[in-house]
Protein backbone atom coordinates (compact mmCIF):
# COMPACT_ATOMS: atom_id res chain seq x y z
CA UNK A 1 0.00 0.00 0.00
CA UNK A 2 1.40 3.56 -0.88
CA UNK A 3 2.17 6.20 1.64
CA UNK A 4 -0.86 8.11 -0.24
CA UNK A 5 -3.64 5.40 0.02
CA UNK A 6 -2.13 4.62 3.64
CA UNK A 7 -3.06 8.34 4.66
CA UNK A 8 -6.10 8.62 2.85
CA UNK A 9 -7.23 4.98 3.99
CA UNK A 10 -6.21 5.63 8.36
CA UNK A 11 -5.96 9.19 8.60
CA UNK A 12 -8.32 11.53 6.21
CA UNK A 13 -11.10 8.93 5.65
CA UNK A 14 -11.13 8.52 9.89
CA UNK A 15 -11.05 12.54 10.40
CA UNK A 16 -14.31 12.84 7.72
CA UNK A 17 -16.06 10.24 8.86
CA UNK A 18 -15.68 10.98 12.85
CA UNK A 19 -15.69 14.66 12.26
CA UNK A 20 -19.05 15.00 11.20
CA UNK A 21 -20.47 15.97 14.95
CA UNK A 22 -21.29 19.18 16.24
CA UNK A 23 -18.47 19.96 18.29
CA UNK A 24 -15.57 19.37 15.46
CA UNK A 25 -17.69 20.86 13.05
CA UNK A 26 -18.49 24.07 15.61
CA UNK A 27 -14.43 23.98 16.42
CA UNK A 28 -13.88 24.05 12.73
CA UNK A 29 -15.94 26.86 12.30
CA UNK A 30 -14.24 29.02 14.59
CA UNK A 31 -10.68 28.01 13.69
CA UNK A 32 -11.84 28.94 9.83
CA UNK A 33 -13.44 32.60 10.71
CA UNK A 34 -10.55 33.11 13.21
CA UNK A 35 -8.13 32.32 10.42
CA UNK A 36 -9.89 34.91 7.82
CA UNK A 37 -10.06 37.74 10.39
CA UNK A 38 -6.26 37.31 11.38
CA UNK A 39 -5.43 37.29 7.27
CA UNK A 40 -7.40 40.39 7.23
CA UNK A 41 -5.83 42.04 10.09
CA UNK A 42 -2.00 41.17 8.90
CA UNK A 43 -3.63 42.54 5.25
CA UNK A 44 -4.26 45.95 7.07
CA UNK A 45 -1.06 45.77 8.71
CA UNK A 46 1.08 45.06 5.46
CA UNK A 47 -0.91 48.07 3.46
CA UNK A 48 -0.64 50.47 6.30
CA UNK A 49 -4.01 51.73 6.68
CA UNK A 50 -4.26 52.13 10.39
CA UNK A 51 -3.98 48.38 11.68
CA UNK A 52 -0.42 48.36 14.06
CA UNK A 53 -0.55 51.82 15.33
CA UNK A 54 -3.61 51.36 17.46
CA UNK A 55 -1.72 50.22 20.70
CA UNK A 56 -4.63 47.56 21.60
CA UNK A 57 -4.26 45.80 18.43
CA UNK A 58 -1.99 43.47 19.98
CA UNK A 59 -5.27 42.12 22.17
CA UNK A 60 -6.60 41.06 18.88
CA UNK A 61 -3.74 40.06 16.72
CA UNK A 62 -1.52 38.08 20.05
CA UNK A 63 -4.20 37.03 21.97
CA UNK A 64 -8.34 37.10 21.09
CA UNK A 65 -7.90 35.75 17.35
CA UNK A 66 -5.24 33.40 18.17
CA UNK A 67 -7.02 31.98 21.20
CA UNK A 68 -9.95 31.75 19.41
CA UNK A 69 -7.87 30.31 16.45
CA UNK A 70 -6.58 27.69 18.57
CA UNK A 71 -9.86 26.74 20.75
CA UNK A 72 -11.60 25.81 17.74
CA UNK A 73 -8.75 23.17 16.67
CA UNK A 74 -8.47 21.56 20.15
CA UNK A 75 -12.56 21.48 19.98
CA UNK A 76 -11.99 19.27 16.38
CA UNK A 77 -9.74 16.32 17.73
CA UNK A 78 -12.00 16.22 21.27
CA UNK A 79 -15.39 16.02 19.21
CA UNK A 80 -13.96 13.19 17.05
CA UNK A 81 -12.40 11.98 20.25
CA UNK A 82 -15.58 11.98 21.53
CA UNK A 83 -17.67 10.32 18.47
CA UNK A 84 -15.10 7.41 18.19
CA UNK A 85 -15.69 6.51 22.32
CA UNK A 86 -19.73 6.92 21.67
CA UNK A 87 -19.49 4.63 18.39
CA UNK A 88 -17.00 2.24 19.54
CA UNK A 89 -19.73 1.76 22.33
CA UNK A 90 -22.61 1.54 20.46
CA UNK A 91 -20.53 -1.30 19.08
CA UNK A 92 -20.95 1.26 15.30
CA UNK A 93 -17.63 1.79 14.62
CA UNK A 94 -16.31 0.61 11.09
CA UNK A 95 -13.44 -1.35 10.77
CA UNK A 96 -13.08 0.13 6.98
CA UNK A 97 -14.20 3.66 6.87
CA UNK A 98 -16.16 5.02 3.89
CA UNK A 99 -14.49 6.85 1.19
CA UNK A 100 -14.36 10.15 0.82
CA UNK A 101 -17.59 10.96 -1.10
CA UNK A 102 -19.08 14.70 -2.28
CA UNK A 103 -22.13 12.73 -3.48
CA UNK A 104 -23.10 12.07 0.31
CA UNK A 105 -25.79 14.14 1.40
CA UNK A 106 -24.48 13.67 4.93
CA UNK A 107 -21.09 15.26 3.95
CA UNK A 108 -22.61 17.67 1.88
CA UNK A 109 -24.56 19.23 4.65
CA UNK A 110 -21.28 19.01 6.86
CA UNK A 111 -19.69 20.94 4.46
CA UNK A 112 -22.38 23.32 3.76
CA UNK A 113 -22.93 23.89 7.60
CA UNK A 114 -19.01 24.43 7.94
CA UNK A 115 -19.34 27.36 4.91
CA UNK A 116 -22.18 29.11 6.53
CA UNK A 117 -21.21 29.04 10.30
CA UNK A 118 -17.40 30.11 8.86
CA UNK A 119 -19.01 33.13 7.55
CA UNK A 120 -21.42 34.20 10.00
CA UNK A 121 -18.65 34.13 12.53
CA UNK A 122 -16.42 35.93 10.12
CA UNK A 123 -18.66 39.19 10.55
CA UNK A 124 -19.36 38.66 13.99
CA UNK A 125 -15.79 38.09 15.29
CA UNK A 126 -14.53 40.70 12.42
CA UNK A 127 -16.96 43.68 13.40
CA UNK A 128 -16.70 42.56 17.20
CA UNK A 129 -13.42 42.60 17.12
CA UNK A 130 -13.07 46.22 15.70
CA UNK A 131 -15.41 47.64 17.80
CA UNK A 132 -13.71 46.27 20.84
CA UNK A 133 -10.32 47.93 19.75
CA UNK A 134 -11.33 51.25 18.89
CA UNK A 135 -13.84 51.39 22.58
CA UNK A 136 -10.90 50.62 24.32
CA UNK A 137 -9.18 52.93 22.56
CA UNK A 138 -10.51 55.60 24.11
CA UNK A 139 -9.86 57.62 27.40
CA UNK A 140 -13.40 56.75 28.99
CA UNK A 141 -12.60 53.15 28.62
CA UNK A 142 -8.99 53.72 31.09
CA UNK A 143 -10.51 56.10 33.03
CA UNK A 144 -13.67 55.07 33.78
CA UNK A 145 -14.21 51.21 32.99
CA UNK A 146 -10.48 50.12 33.54
CA UNK A 147 -8.51 51.45 35.65
CA UNK A 148 -11.88 52.52 38.16
CA UNK A 149 -9.50 53.21 41.08
CA UNK A 150 -7.72 55.97 39.08
CA UNK A 151 -10.12 58.68 39.50
CA UNK A 152 -7.99 61.24 40.66
CA UNK A 153 -5.74 60.34 37.55
CA UNK A 154 -9.32 60.47 35.03
CA UNK A 155 -10.14 63.50 36.34
CA UNK A 156 -6.55 65.68 36.32
CA UNK A 157 -6.45 64.18 33.01
CA UNK A 158 -9.54 65.59 31.61
CA UNK A 159 -8.59 69.49 32.80
CA UNK A 160 -4.91 68.97 31.78
CA UNK A 161 -2.81 70.53 28.65
CA UNK A 162 -2.94 66.81 27.19
CA UNK A 163 -6.61 65.65 27.20
CA UNK A 164 -6.68 65.55 23.63
CA UNK A 165 -4.52 62.83 23.60
CA UNK A 166 -4.93 59.25 24.23
CA UNK A 167 -4.24 57.54 27.42
CA UNK A 168 -2.54 54.29 25.52
CA UNK A 169 -0.62 56.90 23.16
CA UNK A 170 1.72 57.63 26.25
CA UNK A 171 0.83 54.66 29.00
CA UNK A 172 0.48 51.35 26.15
CA UNK A 173 2.43 52.36 22.81
CA UNK A 174 2.80 50.68 19.33
CA UNK A 175 4.42 47.10 19.11
CA UNK A 176 3.82 43.46 20.92
CA UNK A 177 6.81 44.42 24.25
CA UNK A 178 4.47 47.59 24.99
CA UNK A 179 1.44 45.60 24.59
CA UNK A 180 2.54 42.87 26.88
CA UNK A 181 3.92 44.94 29.07
CA UNK A 182 1.14 46.57 29.83
CA UNK A 183 -1.21 43.74 29.83
CA UNK A 184 1.16 42.49 32.95
CA UNK A 185 1.06 45.37 34.82
CA UNK A 186 -3.17 45.60 34.09
CA UNK A 187 -3.32 42.19 34.84
CA UNK A 188 -1.51 43.27 38.70
CA UNK A 189 -3.87 45.86 38.80
CA UNK A 190 -6.83 43.85 38.32
CA UNK A 191 -6.03 41.44 40.94
CA UNK A 192 -5.46 44.70 43.03
CA UNK A 193 -9.22 45.98 42.36
CA UNK A 194 -10.83 42.87 42.81
CA UNK A 195 -9.22 42.11 46.11
CA UNK A 196 -9.38 45.83 47.05
CA UNK A 197 -5.57 45.89 47.84
CA UNK A 198 -4.77 48.69 45.73
CA UNK A 199 -2.99 51.25 47.23
CA UNK A 200 -4.42 54.52 48.13
CA UNK A 201 -3.22 56.97 46.71
CA UNK A 202 -1.90 55.66 43.55
CA UNK A 203 1.21 56.65 42.90
CA UNK A 204 3.41 56.47 39.54
CA UNK A 205 7.29 56.25 40.09
CA UNK A 206 8.93 57.76 36.80
CA UNK A 207 10.97 54.30 36.71
CA UNK A 208 7.42 52.39 35.95
CA UNK A 209 6.74 54.89 33.20
CA UNK A 210 7.56 54.88 29.45
CA UNK A 211 10.64 56.75 28.98
CA UNK A 212 9.91 60.82 27.24
CA UNK A 213 11.78 60.16 23.66
CA UNK A 214 8.97 57.54 23.37
CA UNK A 215 6.29 59.62 24.44
CA UNK A 216 6.54 63.70 25.13
CA UNK A 217 9.21 63.45 21.98
CA UNK A 218 6.65 62.22 19.66
CA UNK A 219 4.73 65.67 19.53
CA UNK A 220 7.91 67.84 21.08
CA UNK A 221 11.24 68.75 20.19
CA UNK A 222 12.57 69.38 23.59
CA UNK A 223 16.05 70.89 22.24
CA UNK A 224 14.32 72.87 19.94
CA UNK A 225 15.06 77.10 20.29
CA UNK A 226 12.25 78.71 22.22
CA UNK A 227 14.64 81.76 24.21
CA UNK A 228 12.80 83.91 27.02
CA UNK A 229 9.33 83.74 27.68
CA UNK A 230 7.42 86.17 29.89
CA UNK A 231 5.40 84.85 33.19
CA UNK A 232 2.89 87.05 35.17
CA UNK A 233 0.77 85.67 38.17
CA UNK A 234 -1.67 86.98 39.99
CA UNK A 235 -2.45 86.58 43.50
CA UNK A 236 -4.72 87.59 46.05
CA UNK A 237 -4.69 88.28 49.55
CA UNK A 238 -6.82 87.47 52.73
CA UNK A 239 -7.78 91.29 53.57
CA UNK A 240 -11.46 91.96 52.93
CA UNK A 241 -11.14 93.63 49.50
CA UNK A 242 -8.80 90.46 48.58
CA UNK A 243 -6.42 92.65 47.03
CA UNK A 244 -4.64 91.29 43.77
CA UNK A 245 -0.44 91.44 43.30
CA UNK A 246 1.15 90.51 40.45
CA UNK A 247 4.52 88.66 40.00
CA UNK A 248 6.26 89.08 36.47
CA UNK A 249 9.21 87.30 35.67
CA UNK A 250 11.26 86.71 32.36
CA UNK A 251 11.92 82.32 32.09
CA UNK A 252 14.84 81.54 30.32
CA UNK A 253 14.01 78.19 28.48
CA UNK A 254 16.53 78.37 26.26
CA UNK A 255 16.98 75.23 24.21
CA UNK A 256 19.76 74.29 20.94
CA UNK A 257 19.95 77.40 18.71
CA UNK A 258 21.32 77.10 15.03
CA UNK A 259 24.77 77.08 15.89
CA UNK A 260 24.59 73.60 18.16
CA UNK A 261 24.90 75.88 20.97
CA UNK A 262 23.03 75.07 24.54
CA UNK A 263 21.58 77.70 26.56
CA UNK A 264 18.76 77.87 29.15
CA UNK A 265 16.80 75.72 31.16
CA UNK A 266 16.13 73.10 28.35
CA UNK A 267 19.38 73.63 27.05
CA UNK A 268 21.17 72.22 29.90
CA UNK A 269 18.78 69.81 31.07
CA UNK A 270 18.55 67.55 28.40
CA UNK A 271 22.41 66.95 27.92
CA UNK A 272 22.39 63.13 29.14
CA UNK A 273 22.11 64.12 32.79
CA UNK A 274 21.98 61.27 35.70
CA UNK A 275 21.11 61.32 39.03
CA UNK A 276 20.14 59.20 42.25
CA UNK A 277 17.24 59.66 44.38
CA UNK A 278 16.45 57.92 47.99
CA UNK A 279 12.41 57.95 46.68
CA UNK A 280 10.64 56.93 44.24
CA UNK A 281 9.13 60.43 43.52
CA UNK A 282 12.36 61.38 43.16
CA UNK A 283 11.91 63.66 45.31
CA UNK A 284 15.19 63.49 47.06
CA UNK A 285 18.32 63.51 44.91
CA UNK A 286 21.80 62.92 46.74
CA UNK A 287 23.95 62.69 43.32
CA UNK A 288 24.15 64.13 40.06
CA UNK A 289 26.58 63.58 36.85
CA UNK A 290 26.21 65.81 34.20
CA UNK A 291 28.61 65.16 30.98
CA UNK A 292 31.24 67.69 30.57
CA UNK A 293 33.57 68.48 27.34
CA UNK A 294 36.31 66.09 25.91
CA UNK A 295 33.52 63.15 27.40
CA UNK A 296 34.51 64.11 30.75
CA UNK A 297 31.62 63.83 33.27
CA UNK A 298 31.32 65.65 36.73
CA UNK A 299 29.63 64.04 39.76
CA UNK A 300 27.82 66.14 42.54
CA UNK A 301 27.10 65.20 46.12
CA UNK A 302 24.63 66.33 48.45
CA UNK A 303 26.55 67.79 51.44
CA UNK A 304 23.56 67.10 52.91
CA UNK A 305 23.87 63.54 52.34
CA UNK A 306 26.46 61.31 54.60
CA UNK A 307 25.83 57.76 53.54
CA UNK A 308 27.07 55.61 50.53
CA UNK A 309 25.52 56.89 46.97
CA UNK A 310 22.63 53.92 46.59
CA UNK A 311 19.32 54.79 45.36
CA UNK A 312 17.27 55.16 42.46
CA UNK A 313 19.20 55.64 39.33
CA UNK A 314 17.88 58.15 36.28
CA UNK A 315 18.74 59.58 33.40
CA UNK A 316 16.80 63.47 33.31
CA UNK A 317 14.65 63.68 30.49
CA UNK A 318 11.40 65.70 30.54
CA UNK A 319 9.56 64.01 32.68
CA UNK A 320 11.53 65.15 35.62
CA UNK A 321 10.08 68.74 35.66
CA UNK A 322 7.38 68.05 33.50
CA UNK A 323 5.83 65.33 35.85
CA UNK A 324 2.09 66.81 35.78
CA UNK A 325 2.02 67.29 32.21
CA UNK A 326 -0.82 64.97 31.91
CA UNK A 327 -2.67 64.59 35.33
CA UNK A 328 -2.58 68.63 36.66
CA UNK A 329 -2.84 69.15 40.13
CA UNK A 330 -2.25 72.34 41.39
CA UNK A 331 -2.04 73.95 45.34
CA UNK A 332 -5.48 75.03 47.04
CA UNK A 333 -3.64 78.87 46.72
CA UNK A 334 -2.80 78.27 43.49
CA UNK A 335 -6.11 77.22 42.04
CA UNK A 336 -8.20 79.78 44.24
CA UNK A 337 -5.62 82.43 42.68
CA UNK A 338 -6.11 81.12 39.20
CA UNK A 339 -9.87 80.80 39.33
CA UNK A 340 -10.56 84.41 40.64
CA UNK A 341 -8.30 85.97 37.97
CA UNK A 342 -10.65 84.19 35.35
CA UNK A 343 -14.16 85.96 37.22
CA UNK A 344 -15.16 83.83 39.88
CA UNK A 345 -15.22 84.16 42.74
CA UNK A 346 -15.54 87.31 42.52
CA UNK A 347 -13.32 89.71 43.96
CA UNK A 348 -15.40 92.02 45.01
CA UNK A 349 -16.89 89.74 47.71
CA UNK A 350 -15.28 91.11 51.11
CA UNK A 351 -12.69 88.02 51.94
CA UNK A 352 -13.93 85.02 49.34
CA UNK A 353 -10.34 84.35 49.02
CA UNK A 354 -9.25 83.91 52.25
CA UNK A 355 -13.04 81.78 53.44
CA UNK A 356 -12.78 80.46 50.11
CA UNK A 357 -9.14 79.09 51.38
CA UNK A 358 -10.76 77.88 54.80
CA UNK A 359 -13.37 75.67 53.09
CA UNK A 360 -11.45 73.87 50.34
CA UNK A 361 -8.68 73.30 52.40
CA UNK A 362 -10.47 71.72 55.47
CA UNK A 363 -11.09 67.84 56.08
CA UNK A 364 -14.09 66.24 54.15
CA UNK A 365 -14.97 62.67 54.03
CA UNK A 366 -15.99 62.30 50.67
CA UNK A 367 -16.61 64.93 47.71
CA UNK A 368 -20.35 64.90 47.97
CA UNK A 369 -19.62 66.19 51.95
CA UNK A 370 -17.40 68.66 50.64
CA UNK A 371 -19.77 70.15 48.31
CA UNK A 372 -22.70 70.30 50.58
CA UNK A 373 -20.27 72.25 53.77
CA UNK A 374 -18.34 74.38 51.24
CA UNK A 375 -22.04 75.71 49.77
CA UNK A 376 -23.21 76.00 53.22
CA UNK A 377 -19.96 77.21 54.69
CA UNK A 378 -19.90 80.22 51.96
CA UNK A 379 -23.78 81.28 52.41
CA UNK A 380 -23.64 81.30 56.24
CA UNK A 381 -20.35 83.48 56.16
CA UNK A 382 -22.29 85.97 54.17
CA UNK A 383 -25.27 85.54 55.67
CA UNK A 384 -24.14 86.52 59.27
CA UNK A 385 -21.61 88.65 58.61
CA UNK A 386 -22.02 90.63 55.30
CA UNK A 387 -26.26 90.74 55.21
CA UNK A 388 -25.88 93.44 52.24
CA UNK A 389 -23.71 91.45 50.20
CA UNK A 390 -26.06 88.71 51.13
CA UNK A 391 -29.19 89.93 49.44
CA UNK A 392 -26.85 92.00 46.88
CA UNK A 393 -24.66 89.86 45.29
CA UNK A 394 -26.29 86.32 46.26
CA UNK A 395 -25.52 85.20 42.66
CA UNK A 396 -22.35 85.40 42.92
CA UNK A 397 -22.12 83.78 46.10
CA UNK A 398 -23.41 80.85 44.58
CA UNK A 399 -21.19 81.35 41.77
CA UNK A 400 -18.11 81.50 44.19
CA UNK A 401 -19.38 78.54 45.89
CA UNK A 402 -19.69 76.10 42.69
CA UNK A 403 -16.09 77.53 41.51
CA UNK A 404 -14.91 76.19 44.42
CA UNK A 405 -16.89 72.97 44.56
CA UNK A 406 -14.93 72.40 41.18
CA UNK A 407 -11.59 73.44 42.65
CA UNK A 408 -11.86 70.81 45.25
CA UNK A 409 -13.40 68.28 43.24
CA UNK A 410 -10.56 68.33 40.66
CA UNK A 411 -7.65 67.66 43.40
CA UNK A 412 -9.03 66.05 46.65
CA UNK A 413 -9.71 62.71 46.88
CA UNK A 414 -11.28 61.49 50.19
CA UNK A 415 -11.90 57.98 49.05
CA UNK A 416 -8.50 57.83 47.70
CA UNK A 417 -6.05 59.61 50.49
CA UNK A 418 -5.48 62.12 47.87
CA UNK A 419 -5.00 65.67 48.97
CA UNK A 420 -3.49 69.03 48.62
CA UNK A 421 -0.08 68.41 47.93
CA UNK A 422 -0.31 64.89 47.65
CA UNK A 423 1.16 64.84 44.25
CA UNK A 424 4.02 67.20 43.98
CA UNK A 425 4.90 68.87 41.25
CA UNK A 426 8.36 69.68 40.11
CA UNK A 427 7.80 72.43 37.74
CA UNK A 428 9.22 75.71 39.73
CA UNK A 429 10.28 75.54 43.78
CA UNK A 430 7.26 77.74 45.27
CA UNK A 431 5.26 74.70 46.29
CA UNK A 432 7.49 71.91 46.20
CA UNK A 433 11.64 71.29 46.21
CA UNK A 434 10.99 71.11 41.95
CA UNK A 435 14.61 72.76 41.18
CA UNK A 436 15.82 73.19 44.44
CA UNK A 437 15.97 69.36 44.43
CA UNK A 438 19.52 69.94 42.83
CA UNK A 439 19.95 73.69 42.53
CA UNK A 440 20.03 73.73 46.13
CA UNK A 441 23.37 75.05 46.51
CA UNK A 442 24.06 71.53 48.59
CA UNK A 443 25.50 69.41 45.45
CA UNK A 444 29.40 70.27 45.08
CA UNK A 445 31.95 67.90 43.68
CA UNK A 446 33.96 65.92 46.24
CA UNK A 447 36.67 68.69 46.06
CA UNK A 448 34.41 71.13 46.51
CA UNK A 449 35.69 72.86 43.07
CA UNK A 450 32.21 72.72 41.58
CA UNK A 451 29.05 73.27 42.97
CA UNK A 452 25.71 73.31 40.65
CA UNK A 453 24.76 76.68 40.78
CA UNK A 454 21.36 78.06 42.52
CA UNK A 455 21.78 81.63 41.37
CA UNK A 456 17.97 82.39 40.60
CA UNK A 457 19.69 84.33 37.08
CA UNK A 458 20.19 81.21 36.08
CA UNK A 459 16.60 80.28 35.23
CA UNK A 460 14.30 83.30 35.16
CA UNK A 461 14.70 87.17 35.89
CA UNK A 462 12.25 88.97 38.34
CA UNK A 463 10.67 91.89 37.06
CA UNK A 464 8.29 92.36 39.55
CA UNK A 465 7.59 90.84 43.06
CA UNK A 466 4.03 91.46 44.36
CA UNK A 467 3.00 94.40 42.95
CA UNK A 468 -0.62 95.89 42.77
CA UNK A 469 0.18 97.65 39.84
CA UNK A 470 3.67 96.80 38.06
CA UNK A 471 4.45 99.55 35.97
CA UNK A 472 6.16 97.58 33.06
CA UNK A 473 2.83 96.17 32.74
CA UNK A 474 0.97 98.88 31.47
CA UNK A 475 4.20 99.95 29.25
CA UNK A 476 4.13 96.89 27.32
CA UNK A 477 -0.02 96.78 27.68
CA UNK A 478 0.17 93.31 28.97
CA UNK A 479 -3.10 91.50 28.79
Amino acid sequence: MSVTQNFKNNWLQPFFYLGKNALSLIGGAITTASAFVLVGFWMIDVLGHGGSSNPYIGLILFLFLPGFFIFGLILIPIGIAIQRRKLLKEGRLPSIYPAVDFNDPMFRHALNFVIIATFVNFVIVGVASYRGVAYMDTPGFCGAACHVPMQPQWVAYQHSPHSHVECTECHVGSGASNYVHAKMRGTMQLIGVTFNTFPRPILAPLSELRPARATCEECHAPKRFIGDRLLVKTTYGDDEKNASTKTMLVLHLGGVDSLSRSSGIHGHHLTNIQYTATDGENQTIISVSAPGPNGTTTEYISTDWKGPVKGIKRTMDCMDCHNQAAHSYQTAEDAVDESMANGTPDASLPFVHKQGMLLIQAKYNSQEEAATRIKAGLENFYRSQYPAVWSGQHNQIEQAAAALTTIYDQNVFPAMKVTWGTYPNNIGHNNFPGCFRCHDGNHTTKDGAKTITNDCAACHNLLAVDEPNPKLLSEINFQ
